[in-house]
């Protein structure tokens, strides 16, 4: 039996397994791939234990239309509920599926401990730290808008969140490009893997910054990007958590800064809150295409992991 890969941390990818991904991404967004092949006879197990309506949706569509079936799991669906324990799930669901894409706001660990095995591949579908397969998605509509990655400039406004954490370890992967995120005092990304990147990147003479005072804006960006300020399965420590956030709400006095720079924003949004209706629904923005490609880039996820 093939040994499966699996996606549960882009730590995990090497730069060209993460090209690669990004690359297929592109070609299945284009149109130029024929589906319906790729994971025929596979059966692909989609559990979440949160919300989501995008990745769970992608990831869905993506099986279907690779050909694959889908057993779809919710939070209270699995006897881990009536105290089953987790080795004992996982020795079953090895053995039924090809597949288990996963949703928790738990450590990564628990997926690792799920991919200790050879018979089914695990997709990190969001954890407490991580959101890869977000990343994923971003870095290949990047790379489809501009034509390259190589280059490019991004400015982040908001919480240090999972999808905060994916970015840096993405970006960190190429060569000559610059992220600086802006964070809110206390509510910055986790300082052990923000190194992590910082030291990848380092490699590639990439730039990954974090400030909390706006006052370091770069002169330029390429892109704008910002989440909502209330994460799935986060709560905020401070109840004036509001007052600390408003200065970096996505503006148009702030995208004026950036005259040639697009927006992105992983969705859901809350507008008037991290980003002003008058951006999101602009001609900047690119907020659809990018949660549409979250679709395309699932293909090539679950194609990498299990051909």
């Amino acid at each position: 039996m093939k040994k499966r890969k699996h996606v549960i941390s882009l730590k995990d990818l090497s730069p060209q397994e993460t090209l690669d991904i990004i690359n297929r991404g592109i070609e299945y967004s284009e149109g130029n791939v024929v589906q319906g092949e790729q994971l025929k006879g596979k059966v692909i197990g989609i559990y979440f234990k949160k919300t989501s309506t995008r990745t769970r949706t992608a990831f869905t569509t993506a099986a279907l239309r690779l050909g694959a079936q889908v057993i779809a799991y919710g939070p209270n669906d699995l006897q881990v509920n009536t105290g089953e324990t987790m080795d004992d799930t996982l020795a079953v669901l090895s053995r039924m599926l090809d597949g288990l894409v996963l949703r928790t706001a738990e450590s990564p660990a628990i997926l690792r401990a799920f991919a200790n095995q050879e018979r089914m591949s695990i997709v990190n579908a969001m954890t407490e730290d991580e959101h890869p397969t977000q990343a994923l998605a971003d870095l290949t509509t990047i790379k489809q808008h501009f034509g390259k990655l190589s280059g490019l400039e991004i400015v982040y406004l908001g919480e240090g969140n999972n999808t905060t954490t994916a970015l840096a370890l993405g970006i960190a992967k190429f060569p000559n490009m610059k992220i600086s995120f802006f964070t809110p005092q206390n509510y910055n990304i986790d300082p052990m893997l923000l190194n992590y990147a910082k030291e990848e990147a380092a490699k590639r003479n990439t730039v990954i910054e974090e400030f909390h005072d706006l006052s370091n804006l770069p002169k330029r960006a390429d892109i704008v990007y910002t989440t909502r300020w209330q994460t799935t399965g986060t709560t905020k420590p401070d109840a004036n958590w509001r007052e600390l956030f408003e200065p970096f709400t996505v503006t148009q006095e702030l995208m004026h800064q950036f005259p040639n720079a697009i927006f992105m924003h992983d969705l859901p949004a809350h507008r008037g809150d991290e980003v002003e209706a008058s951006v999101i629904d602009g001609v900047k923005s690119i907020v659809f295409d990018q949660a549409e490609n979250k679709a395309h880039s699932a293909k090539a996820v679950l194609e990498w992991c299990m051909r």
